[in-house]
């Protein structure tokens, strides 16, 4: 087993030869993989139900293991997700914008690869085949720690990778996965010199955990405590549609709704309305005592259910006494992702997504689109809750930074 140290000088050199390397070298890995992830799906569901097995025997909630799972179509949509990116427009070489200043001096500001990238994650095998998919065609070398729980399915999905990057004569470190998933192991990535970006993707204590350790830079992703505001001029259809999808759709996600807002003059007839939508998915519901009060099935909340990112067919709710109460509630608890209001004021809309801060603010609709894919960007890497270098949906292009070439004829200062 290779440390981290060689995977680190290897990725370095990597990048060195990958900056240079052509679009049709990249897409012709990245079409070549995706055929071979398809070709290999029996040994990667094999591999991935070792893992399953594992997480069942561990207690993981059935949520998560849904984030573990590969099956055919899942193996499928990984195999889409590099063909989608091998058909995206090459970032690198791109001039951004250039001036001639008035001494003749031609100045152009030319994208660039960051160099090599390091991926912390947690339970999702996808990424494995997105993240080096997503970097190949930045550019970048990338190094890849993935979780416990899918260190089974991420070293098959790395074999596959390997024999592509192989087959194009690309260099090895172009791709790397640690195989190490103990704790040392990421701190250890953390700290490594050659990382030019490390980016963890996962819930808040490897957030902060990356954030307080890491020595290289970091940007952080992935935490989504999210609201739903039902403003007293909602239709309440809408809003039991928009608040079961944004919920149970796909709870275990980070763009999953956490917390439901109720304007008061419309919770006696929204929030039955809603909870029923809810109950076909068995959803707990933890609530103030006003929305105690109306629904007999909700537990009391607590401040921690407020501040907290359930990943699972779990939500808070609160009644609140106007569109200021429930921004003041937003500001208090938003890790800034995504935020929704369902409204039918546009004053109410104006303000909502003038005066709160996140990634992504919604009008009457499911939080669930804050996706790269979704936003028409193509693949993303995360989403960012940072504002320095990237916000909302990371895709290829926030894996570039940016260089200056300056043109003369023998000016001097």
């Amino acid at each position: 087993m290779k440390t981290l140290e060689q995977m680190g000088i290897a990725a370095k050199q990597a990048a060195t030869i990958l900056a240079a390397v052509s679009s049709d070298k990249k897409n012709e890995l990245l079409l070549l993989a995706a055929k071979m992830l398809v070709e290999n799906s029996a040994e990667l569901i094999a591999e991935n139900q070792k893992g399953i097995e594992n997480a069942k025997a561990s207690g993981l909630s059935n949520a998560l293991i849904d984030r573990l799972r590969l099956t055919e179509q899942r193996i499928a949509d990984m195999a889409t997700g590099l063909r989608e990116i091998a058909a995206e427009t090459d970032p690198i070489g791109e001039t951004v914008e250039g001036i001639t200043r008035p001494n003749g001096m031609r100045i152009t500001k030319v994208r660039v690869p960051l160099g090599v990238v390091g991926i912390i994650y947690e339970a999702r095998p996808n990424v494995t085949a997105d993240a080096f998919g997503i970097c190949l065609k930045a550019g970048n070398a990338v190094i890849l720690r993935g979780g416990k729980e899918a260190i089974f399915s991420n070293l098959a999905i790395m074999r596959v990778l390997k024999s592509a990057v192989k087959a194009v004569g690309l260099p090895e470190g172009t791709v790397d996965l640690v195989e190490d998933t103990s704790r040392s192991s990421a701190t250890e990535l953390m700290k490594l010199k050659y990382l030019d970006l490390l980016i963890p993707r996962g819930g808040a204590s490897l957030i902060r955990a990356t954030v307080e350790n890491a020595t290289v830079p970091v940007i952080e992703t992935g935490v989504g405590n999210c609201h739903a505001f039902v403003d007293e001029t909602a239709d309440l259809n809408m809003a039991a549609k928009i608040v079961e999808n944004a919920k149970c759709q796909r709870p275990s996600v980070c763009n999953a709704l956490e917390t439901l807002l109720v304007h008061k003059s419309i919770a006696e007839k929204a929030l039955p309305m809603i909870n029923n939508a809810l109950s076909g998915h068995n959803t707990e519901i933890r609530g103030c005592e006003r929305t105690c009060a109306i629904l007999k099935n909700a537990i009391p909340a607590n401040d921690e259910d407020y501040a907290t990112e359930f990943l699972d067919y779990v939500l808070a709710v609160r009644v609140v006494n106007s569109l200021d109460e429930a921004m003041e509630h937003i500001r208090k608890y938003s890790t800034g992702h995504s935020e929704c209001i369902i409204t039918e004021s546009y004053k109410n809309a104006e303000r909502f997504v003038n005066e709160l801060d996140a990634a992504a603010l919604y009008v009457n609709a499911s939080t669930r689109f804050t996706d790269g894919g979704q936003f028409g960007m193509g693949a993303e890497i995360g989403i960012s809750t940072g504002k320095l270098h990237a916000r909302g949906p990371m895709g290829i292009k926030d894996l570039t930074t940016v260089k200056f070439i300056i043109r003369g004829d023998g000016q001097t200062r």
